[in-house]
């Protein structure tokens, strides 16, 4: 289901170092609950809007950096200010752009929540878009080790 106002999308970075255009319309917006969206975005969860890879160029005077945070994703940002922008499985054709990075955020409308095993119990979210618990067994997560540091 696709619910994008638009044809493709632009965005980038607070600082303006990094900007990206994707000539496609997002498909797959969601909002990802899990507790590695958490920590990566620094916020209660992140919002996501897939985007085949083959479609984005990167302009502006820096490019992304990559973050490996488990053994089978990666996220991009701006090193310059920090600025979440992707999220990626390295092996596939897809990424996700983080909508708050979108030049118009409200031109993507999500469709489901992820990762709703690790939703923060006073965070109560009544838009009636389905529920997805990750299943750890998966073929892509059953071996996946974290990148990120708990305390």
């Amino acid at each position: 289901m696709n619910d994008s106002k638009v044809d493709g999308v632009t965005g980038g970075c607070q600082c303006g170092a990094v900007r990206y255009h994707s000539t496609m319309a997002p498909e797959g917006v969601h909002f990802c609950h899990c507790r590695m969206c958490q920590r990566a975005v620094g916020n209660v969860f992140a919002a996501l809007a897939g985007v085949r890879k083959d479609t984005v160029t990167w302009s502006g005077t820096g490019r992304p950096t990559f973050y490996a945070s488990s053994s089978v994703a990666e996220r991009g940002f701006c090193a310059q200010c920090g600025t979440p922008l992707t999220f990626a499985y390295p092996d596939s054709d897809w990424m996700s752009v983080t909508i708050g990075s979108l030049d118009d955020p409200e031109a993507v409308v999500p469709e489901v929540h992820c990762g709703v095993e690790s939703r923060l119990s006073w965070l109560h979210v009544q838009d009636g878009l389905p529920e997805e618990y990750t299943d750890p067994k998966s073929d892509r997560l059953r071996d996946m080790v974290s990148h990120q540091v708990y305390f």
